[in-house]
Parts: structure tokens; sequence; C-alpha cells
């Protein structure tokens, strides 16, 4: 391995506790198309989580499932979609007293606590939507590039949707979840072979149509970039892991990229649903633990989230991972 290789490994998922279909979805006013229609784009079941259950919760299950692979971690890319999960303090507090550091309760940094990750600086990243866990990724492997003693950074998403709220947006059916993994310089896993993000804010507040319709085109877009960094072709790419969507977006997507839709791998859509920031982690998951992964193939992860924001990483399953 060159000791310019930054990897990733690690992969854990976290989902919310309670396990509905998408037909108690709909009697339960949490969706707006149909049960009919959810079913035809891929959707079978959505995780939620109790009254009880904070997406911090869901955070540390995820953390916890590989503590004892961190080792000595330098810094923690925590990644939120909804900007009031990336605050654990009460909401009352802070209007019963005006004070605001009821709004500063920082759940990376009691994460950093809870797992005594005491050399690791901590990073909140909540303003790219969907695409924040492959925006961890880039900024985990800016990092090692630039100051190598950073060693390890854990990246993760987490997010639950408040009381109240639609399990449906821009035609998905949505999990309360978490996912991480570790970024570091080896050995084992996949080499981050590159990254890249494009963000449209003239967006920001598009309709649930004017998303569908700008998908593609940026989606292409984004796709043809990160392979132009990475010096590669789409016919050098295995397989294509996206976010849990609408299964025919990525039957059209596939004849536009000329790839192959049998590789285009989102093996969780029916079980776990669109986990907001999480599906690329959950699909590369079961990816590898089903064995579909040979040494040496590529991996493209893509996703697309409000804001508007598109991101892309892609990956090289290094000897190690077997």
């Amino acid at each position: 391995m060159r000791t310019s290789e930054i990897l990733v490994d690690h992969f854990s998922v976290a989902l919310g506790e309670s396990t509905f279909t998408v037909d108690d979805a709909a009697r339960a006013g949490k969706t707006v198309s149909s049960p009919a229609t959810l079913k035809e784009s891929g959707f079978r079941l959505h995780h939620v989580c109790g009254a009880g259950t904070t997406s911090y919760d869901l955070a540390y299950r995820a953390v916890n499932e590989i503590r004892g692979a961190l080792g000595d971690i330098g810094a923690v890319v925590y990644a939120t979609c909804i900007p009031a999960n990336g605050n654990v303090g009460e909401e009352k507090k802070f209007r019963d007293t005006g004070d605001v550091k009821h709004l500063m309760n920082f759940p990376a940094s009691r994460l950093q606590s809870a797992f005594a990750m005491e050399r690791a600086v901590v990073i909140g990243l909540n303003q790219q939507a969907c695409t924040g866990m492959l925006g961890s990724l880039r900024l985990a492997r800016m990092m090692l590039t630039e100051e190598p003693e950073v060693g390890r950074v854990l990246c993760l998403t987490a997010d639950r949707f408040p009381e109240g709220a639609l399990y449906e947006q821009s035609y998905n059916l949505v999990s309360d979840g978490a996912a991480a993994c570790v970024v570091s310089r080896g050995p084992g896993g996949f080499r981050l072979l590159a990254c890249h993000g494009i963000t449209n804010g003239a967006l920001a507040v598009a309709s649930d149509d004017e998303v569908v319709g700008s998908y593609f085109s940026y989606t292409y877009r984004v796709v043809q970039e990160t392979l132009a960094k990475a010096s590669l072709a789409i016919g050098e790419i295995d397989w294509i892991v996206p976010q849990n969507t609408n299964i025919k977006a990525w039957q059209i997507l596939a004849r536009l990229l000329k790839f192959d839709f049998a590789r285009v791998a989102m093996p969780t859509l029916g079980d776990v649903g669109h986990m907001i920031s999480g599906d690329n982690i959950a699909n590369l998951k079961r990816l590898m633990e089903e064995k579909k992964i040979r040494p040496g193939e590529r991996v493209l992860l893509v996703t697309a989230g409000y804001g508007l924001n598109w991101q892309c990483a892609i990956l090289e399953s290094a000897a190690e991972n077997g």
C-alpha cells in the first residue's frame, strides 16, 4: 500500500427500533404517495424511533457496534441532515431561561467523551442533507492528506424525524437511522480514490417535483466529474451503490451512464427504506456481508440531498478486504 492511500473500513448501521410496512405508514398518515406507488418504487418497510429515542442514541449504537475497531481516533465528523439533530439539549430549557447553551449541547462532543476518544477533534456537518455521509468521507480524506498525524477519522451520520413528521420525502419512504465508518491510512478496507460534490443553492427550496426534475442531470454530472477526478471511465467501475430511492430512477440513470443496471446495488431498499444520509453505507455493508465485492473491484457511491446537493465517492476494494 502506498503511504498516500486513504482507506475506509469498519461499517455499521443502526435503525429505529420499530418496523412498519408501507401500508402501516399510509394508515398512520405518514406518507403522501399511495402504498401501491411506494411498493412499485421498491419500498416495503421503514424504521421509526420510539418516543424516547434520540438521533444521538442511534449514533451511539452505530459507533458502539464498531468500538473494538476504532483505535486512536484523531477526528470525528458527525453529519446530521436535520439541524435539530445537531443538538441534544432541551429547547424548553432555552425558552424558560433564555440561555442559548441549551441549544448548543452538541452530540459529537458527547460521543467523543462516551467513547473516550480523548485526542479527537469534533466537526459537525449539517447543511449537506442526505449527502452528509459522503461529505464526511471527503472531509476525512482532506484531513488525512493535509494532516497525516490525525491518523484515524470516525465518520458518522445520525438522524431521526421529529414527532408528527411525514416519513415520505421526494417520493421516498424514510427511516430513522445512523451509520458509521472509519477513514484512515489502512490497512484493509477500501481505498478512497476520489470524492466530489456539487451544490445548487438556487434550488434550496425546490418542490418535490423540482427535486426529481433536477435529479437526473445533476446525478449524471456529479458521477462524470468524479470519474474525471479519479482518471477513470465508467467501464472501469464494477458497482454503483446509490442511496435508496425509486428503483425506476436508477433504471433510467443506468442507461444514461451506459452502465449495467444489474450492477447498481440497492440491496437494503426494501427492508431499510431511505435512511436519510446512511443508505450508501447500509448498501455497501450488505454487499460485503454477501461477499459480492471482490478484491480490486471499484465501487461508486452517489447520493443527492436537499440544498440541493449531490456527492459522489469512488472506492476500490483492497486485497486485504478479501
